[in-house]
């Protein structure tokens, strides 16, 4: 069992942009709240011993520096709420939260859900939940695992993601790759699942992509069996997130003609996945969602993402970039 580290973090009332563009920027109520810099801690990840105790948690490394003096710190923070952010492996008890991020996953359609959770709840050296420490309610506030296309492709909510993958893609383009996805490369193709609740410091991200890469590098040596290990063997991973995308997008590049982007990223990581893709499709989306002045031009859609393995050290280069700009 991979253990897991704390990490400490104050998360703000406060709400930031989390995309690249300057217009992005502005769209408040699509981002994640933030840490301000000076807090931002030194976290190092480090593979764990074999025979190393414990119950799947490890206390995380943690530098915090202060340039400012403690009075002025007293006037910055007012308002800050401080929370104590835990990383855990999943496990059963985590089943109506994980459920919960899930639950628009595949848009408004009616599904195997609770079957594709107990596949990310059984899979306990590879994947992530995050909680707050001492938290009474127990709720979870971000999941991240990935699951080998391949070995659960038998699994009734792994064919109901497969038909509606292939009822949503339009694009004549993309749909031989997605064929050749689902069928002659599958053992080779991991489904990336990261979901989390609006207002989880963007902070977080490298640390939780790190340990989710890390983890798949020590299965793959690691595991008990030949089986185990090659499961873990990934040369692409397949993403289904959710964007959006202004509704000339498909008419126009760059920007719109009020200087708006064409994407908007919910989640910023997202953006880098869609840059290194190898193939990429948007469809439409049913599922009820807010609607605010700021996106009045945009409509919410589902993207569908393939990225191949041999980008994710990019991946996490540029991510650590992204963060370090906030």
């Amino acid at each position: 069992m991979v253990p897991r580290r704390t990490t400490r973090h104050s998360r703000s009332t406060m709400v930031r942009p989390v995309t690249f563009s300057s217009f992005a920027r502005t769209v408040a109520n699509l981002a994640t709240a933030y840490i301000s810099k000076r807090q931002k801690p030194d976290l190092k990840l480090q593979r764990p011993s074999p025979s190393s105790p414990g119950d799947g948690f490890v206390e995380q490394s943690l530098e915090e520096k202060s340039e400012r003096s403690e009075s002025s710190e007293e006037e910055e923070l007012e308002g800050v709420i401080q929370a104590d952010f835990v990383f855990f492996d999943p496990k059963p008890d985590d089943f109506h939260g994980v459920k919960m991020l899930l639950q628009n996953y595949l848009d408004d359609k009616l599904w195997d859900l609770s079957g594709f959770v107990d596949l990310i709840l059984g899979q306990t050296t590879v994947g992530t939940v995050v909680k707050i420490e001492d938290d009474e309610d127990d709720g979870l506030f971000s999941v991240v695992s990935v699951l080998n296309l391949g070995r659960y492709k038998d699994h009734k909510c792994i064919m109901e993601i497969k038909e509606f993958l292939f009822k949503v893609c339009l694009d004549r383009n993309v749909i031989d790759d997605l064929r050749l996805l689902w069928a002659e490369q599958a053992h080779d193709v991991g489904i990336l699942v990261s979901q989390r609740v609006a207002n989880l410091p963007v902070q977080l991200l490298p640390t939780l992509y790190n340990a989710l890469f890390d983890e798949v590098l020590w299965a793959t040596e690691d595991e008990p069996t030949e089986e185990l290990r090659k499961a873990f063997c990934f040369k692409s991973y397949l993403i289904v997130s959710k964007i959006y995308k202004h509704k000339n997008a498909d008419h126009k590049k760059g920007k719109s003609s009020h200087n708006e982007e064409l994407i908007i990223y919910i989640k910023p990581e997202d953006e880098i996945f869609h840059k290194l893709c190898l193939w990429s499709f948007y469809f439409p989306l049913h599922s009820e969602h807010v609607t605010t002045h700021e996106v009045r031009n945009y409509r919410l859609m589902g993207l569908v993402m393939a990225v191949e393995a041999d980008k994710i050290s990019s991946f996490r280069g540029e991510l650590h970039s992204l963060i370090d700009d906030f």
